[in-house]
């Protein structure tokens, strides 16, 4: 029972990002590509307590987005964040030939340190907000 109200709790999530978006970028990338993440769709997992975020590439030259899963232009994925451990866990990803499947044990994985520059901008961009984003 917990996991179908999780699960339907997720997908409301991601029903909601799609329709309000406000994307903010963080990193600039190589090749004209630039990663934001969706400040509609942030929240704190109360189970947790990990900062979830919703990123998302984007390249102009190559018609891609920002954008929010089942856009034709929208490739990215959901994290869970850490911000006192800097660690995180890739909940699910999409792309346009994919849709967003979050993994409904992602409480159970691993994290992972989040390494390299594209993390460590994100997570700066993002956890100073942990405080001022709803708790679900």
């Amino acid at each position: 029972m917990r996991r179908a109200i999780a699960l339907a709790a997720t997908l409301s999530l991601v029903a909601g990002a799609a329709s309000a978006e406000t994307w903010t970028k963080y990193v600039d990338g190589a090749n004209g590509t630039a990663w934001s993440y969706d400040g509609d769709y942030s929240y704190k997992d109360k189970a947790t307590g990990r900062l979830v975020v919703m990123q998302a590439i984007s390249k102009p030259s190559a018609n891609l987005g920002p954008s929010a899963p089942g856009k034709p232009d929208g490739v990215g994925s959901v994290v869970a964040i850490d911000c006192a451990k800097k660690n995180l866990i890739q909940l699910g990803s999409y792309k346009p030939s994919a849709p967003l499947a979050i993994n409904e044990d992602w409480r159970k994985v691993t994290p992972k340190k989040a390494e390299g520059a594209d993390n460590e901008a994100l997570m700066a961009a993002v956890c100073p907000h942990i405080d001022h984003v709803p708790v679900k």
